[in-house]
């Protein structure tokens, strides 16, 4: 039984996650709710996200979603703000981790329906210079703790022209480098439950493969409704973490 509900856990995370970030909204609360430590959900999640963030940024690679030399460029940005936040993750507080992350979401969120994405063209959109300090500090706050930072990706790529796919294709690169370098400091401190680490990485691969197949068969409105939708429903459960601890 709790094979198949881990199974079931990291499918349903990895498939809202994969269209349209804060999958995490969903996975550590779960985790949390079997009785592991903080830091060893953390970590076994970062371990499940790397193979499925990488399986489903390959696939889009392929269909030519995004040039790999743009893609390259993120990597010392997401590296080391990945390692940056593992080692981070024990000098603050999961409040204060929230809290930022309120912060964060709510901002992008009233950006995009304020202002109008750029339109860009597929072929010759590249990545622009100036998010680099945002990736770098997105994915800092990846390595601390996670929910919500696939989410503020997307929000990123969109603002600076990307379409939909090309968001969803960057920030899964993202994700596996910034998971990967946060990886490390887990394994090393010894924070990884490896019997639900294997399971919750085996139904995040499905979950992303599926929600990659779904993400071409429906419009850009519907997908950024999905979006929306899946923000406000983390910062309601950000909001009331915060307030009732």
């Amino acid at each position: 039984m709790t094979i198949i509900l881990l199974l079931a856990i990291s499918f349903t995370a990895s498939f809202v996650g994969t269209l349209a970030g804060s999958g995490g909204l969903i996975g550590m609360p779960s985790l949390l709710l079997i009785g592991l430590p903080i830091h060893q959900v953390i970590g076994s999640v970062k371990f499940s996200n790397m193979f499925s963030s990488f399986s489903s940024f390959y696939i889009l690679l392929k269909k030519k979603q995004l040039k790999l030399k743009d893609a390259l460029q993120l990597i010392p940005f997401a590296l080391f703000g990945g390692l940056c936040g593992g080692l981070l993750a024990n000098s603050f507080s999961e409040k204060a981790m929230n809290l930022l992350a309120i912060c964060l979401l709510t901002v992008a969120l009233i950006m995009n329906f304020i202002k109008k994405p750029q339109p860009s063209d597929e072929s010759d959109w590249h990545l622009p210079k100036k998010v680099y300090p945002s990736l770098f500090g997105i994915s800092v706050y990846d390595g601390m703790f996670g929910p919500g930072q696939a989410t503020m990706l997307m929000y990123t790529f969109l603002r600076n022209g990307a379409t939909y796919l090309q968001s969803l294709a960057f920030t899964r690169f993202q994700t596996f480098i910034s998971c990967t370098a946060a990886f490390i400091t887990y394994f090393m401190a010894g924070n990884i439950a490896w019997g639900i680490a294997i399971y919750y990485t085996i139904g995040s691969l499905i979950g992303s493969q599926l929600a990659l197949r779904v993400a071409q068969k429906i419009s850009t409105g519907q997908l950024k409704f999905i979006l929306h939708s899946v923000t406000i429903a983390l910062l309601i459960q950000l909001v009331i973490r915060v307030a009732f601890p």
